[in-house]
């Protein structure tokens, strides 16, 4: 596709406000304004390309147009706040179904309808596929695929549809490789090896083995590791859209795909910190199911709080330090959250909210909830910003997080999370841990949290807890 000079302007003011968005979504204050400047970026780049391409059926388009924002309005209302992870997952999968798909029609087009509507493309390529054009279309249909079922199989983990412990299948890895080196193989074919419908056969091939490759990839993956493969399948997406963007010439998808691969490599890794874990290891599989370690419910020195026993504590505290974690989105209740800051504010607290990297389901899960909520973007801390603020802090509520507040991380070497960064919450002053029950989380191993002499466990549903001690300390 032949990209003229008033395009090439646009497409570049777009890449623009990608990447000035992208940077404005580093920080919790200002990724509004980046959602909004990448929202008018995407929007230029869209109807760039429908001025810049001829033929086009636009009957077809607005039908598409119409069905996708009719899913999108019909999402949106439907999906809860405790659902977005496996939504973020599904978006991943369909970003990479796109490539792959953009990549064989386009093929098929070329190939097997008309050749001479190559469009810029070499006559040799349009006459056979080869060199930089057949890696790419390669490239997209296999990188899509493998985003498309693996993030199939991380909803599934994600929705509770699929167990979210490590599907261990036998000789999994000598699997992978086979189906990774037949992937290469039939590419290799395809590209150089085959024409006309061979070619097309020998594509949609291609497809189902790297299909089959993206699920046997992602079930050995537990749900303690999830945050991390919903970031990877992310980046894989962007990679799969830049290989679509050479396929179709499109210098903006090139450059946009890039981005989101870039992005998503730089967060995967971010997370793999934050939990002293390599890639590798997680991608390997076999851990953060929800297997159970035979002393993880094993406590003899608990100590619990009713609503009224908390409220009392809260009445005199001068600080207070909340820790989200997935429970809390399980109970929805990080309104209630919010109106207990409130509450605590107007009787003179200095109340703060600590954000760990892997708390949740997915990338800035608790980051979400809480902003729902509108609790102020200055009350959000990142681990490194408050752990060492906790020794002097009054109280620390934990609603629903386990593993981030593990002191086994830093106590006890031999622990399978040791050297994971986790939130100082046991060097507060009181620790009120509220959750439903002693039960581990997805590292399914003990939390000497929970019989600490400052820890009172505060059982219960983290909303209704919550809202009853709210109501307690009003009227105190």
């Amino acid at each position: 596709m032949h990209t003229s000079l008033e395009a090439g302007i646009a497409y570049l003011v777009a890449t623009a406000l990608f990447i000035f968005g992208l940077k404005k979504l580093s920080k919790v204050r200002t990724a509004r304004r980046g959602n909004q400047m990448a929202a008018v970026g995407m929007l230029l780049a869209i109807a760039t390309t429908l001025l810049e391409t001829g033929n086009l059926s636009w009957p077809g388009l607005v039908v598409g147009v119409l069905l996708g924002a009719a899913i999108g309005g019909w999402l949106s209302q439907k999906v809860e706040m405790t659902g977005m992870p496996e939504l973020v997952a599904m978006f991943n999968g369909v970003g990479g179904g796109a490539s792959m798909l953009v990549a064989l029609s386009l093929f098929w087009r070329l190939y097997l309808t008309s050749p001479e509507a190559s469009e810029g493309l070499a006559a040799s390529e349009a006459a056979g596929m080869g060199g930089i054009w057949a890696v790419t279309v390669f490239l997209s249909i296999l990188i899509g695929s493998i985003t498309l079922t693996g993030s199939l199989v991380a909803m599934g983990k994600l929705s509770g549809k699929v167990s979210g412990n490590p599907i261990l299948l036998p000789n999994r890895h000598l699997i992978s490789i086979a189906l990774g080196a037949g992937a290469i193989l039939v590419g290799l074919l395809a590209g150089f090896g085959a024409s006309g419908a061979m070619a097309a056969t020998l594509l949609i091939l291609l497809a189902l083995i790297a299909g089959a490759l993206g699920v046997l990839v992602v079930i050995p993956i537990g749900g303690a590791d999830m945050p991390v493969v919903v970031s990877l399948l992310n980046s894989y997406s962007g990679i799969a859209a830049s290989m679509a963007g050479f396929v179709i010439a499109n210098p903006l998808l090139i450059t946009a795909g890039a981005l989101v691969g870039a992005s998503g490599l730089i967060l995967t890794n971010l997370m793999c910190k934050a939990m002293n874990r390599s890639l590798a290891n997680v991608l390997i599989g076999g851990f953060g199911g929800d297997e159970v370690s035979g002393d993880a419910r094993d406590y003899t020195n608990v100590k619990s709080a009713s609503p009224e026993e908390a409220a009392m504590i809260l009445e005199s505290a001068g600080s207070v330090i909340f820790i989200p974690g997935y429970g809390m989105a399980v109970a929805q209740a990080q309104h209630v959250v919010k109106e207990m800051g409130e509450e605590l504010e107007r009787r003179g607290a200095d109340v703060r909210y600590a954000i760990h990297p892997v708390a949740g389901r997915m990338p800035g899960h608790m980051n979400v909830l809480l902003a729902e909520s509108d609790v102020p973007y200055e009350q959000l801390f990142e681990l490194e910003r408050i752990n060492n603020d906790f020794k002097n802090t009054d109280v620390a509520i934990i609603v629903g997080a386990n593993d981030v507040v593990n002191p086994s991380a830093i106590e006890d070497p031999q622990s399978p999370i040791a050297g994971m960064p986790i939130l100082n919450a046991h060097e507060s002053q009181t620790v009120l841990m509220i959750k439903r029950s002693l039960s581990p989380g997805y590292a399914g191993i003990r939390n000497p949290l929970f019989e600490r002499d400052n820890t009172l466990m505060c059982f219960g549903d983290g909303k209704a807890f919550l809202q009853e001690t709210l109501t307690e300390l009003k009227e105190a």
